[in-house]
């Protein structure tokens, strides 16, 4: 009888704690605080062993910044941006396979989990109006322009760092390699597309997962994975708030947000 009361009352603070990590409060700064907070000891471990248990605050990190997501709606019943929050949730499974990574099937996983993430914030942030002062200084033509001039640059960025990485790399990394990062020069050209915060944002992913490559391709350097983690982490912080931020700016948030 003990067991199920005990049972039940774990339960019961599990939901409360669910229910409180999404009740909206308009700012979510709380959670913000939290994913500093993990993002610290999360950079700490990395220095001192990149794998193994005292990466367990890694996992944490992606949905503490979902948590901020929903907590910076103004009420449970504004619209939710579902292409974010699902990046998040590819990247939260992504950040847990890589810390086994160093066993080929667990890389692939992660790469498989993140090119999930790439896809979903290239979907939602090539639906996304570009920063408040992209729509004062420019108009659809010239906004058309510096989209297609971004798509251009990290198409071309794509192809120069495969043709050098490429024959450094196994075989069978080659083609997995080759398609995730094409999926995140899309993600970069829509960011850079947007402009602002959320371009920043993209740079930071960018260069992260570029030492990714490096690293992959048995180039290494001093600090390596702390600059990943950083990178990875600055990356991911532009790019949330710098979406929300946009679309708290926008004249109208319909029920489809990107």
């Amino acid at each position: 009888m003990a067991m199920a009361i005990t049972g039940r009352g774990a339960r019961s603070l599990l939901r409360s704690a669910a229910c409180g990590l999404v009740r909206p409060d308009g700012h979510g700064r709380g959670a913000l605080a939290a994913y500093g907070a993990l993002s610290a000891v999360d950079l700490l471990a990395t220095a001192r062993a990149p794998r193994g248990p005292r990466r367990a605050a890694k996992p944490l990190l992606m949905p503490a910044l979902a948590a901020h997501v929903l907590r910076r709606r103004a009420s449970s019943s504004a619209p939710l941006p579902k292409r974010l929050t699902a990046g998040l949730a590819f990247a939260a499974a992504g950040d847990t396979a890589l810390l086994f990574d160093d066993h080929e099937p667990a890389f692939l996983l992660g790469m498989a989990a993140f090119l999930g993430t790439q896809v979903c914030y290239a979907a939602g942030l090539a639906g996304l109006p570009g920063t408040a002062n992209e729509r004062r200084t420019s108009g659809a033509r010239r906004g058309a322009r510096t989209r297609g001039g971004a798509a251009l640059g990290c198409l071309a960025a794509w192809a120069a760092a495969n043709a050098a990485l490429a024959p450094t790399l196994d075989p069978q990394l080659r083609l997995p390699v080759a398609g995730y990062s094409l999926a995140l020069a899309a993600m970069g050209a829509a960011a850079f597309g947007v402009g602002g915060r959320v371009a920043a944002g993209a740079g930071a992913f960018l260069a992260s997962d570029l030492l990714i490559g490096l690293q992959a391709a048995g180039h290494e350097m001093p600090s390596q994975e702390v600059l990943i983690m950083a990178g990875y982490m600055l990356g991911q912080y532009l790019l949330v708030t710098g979406w929300l931020d946009i679309l708290e700016g926008s004249p109208a948030t319909p029920a489809g947000t990107p």
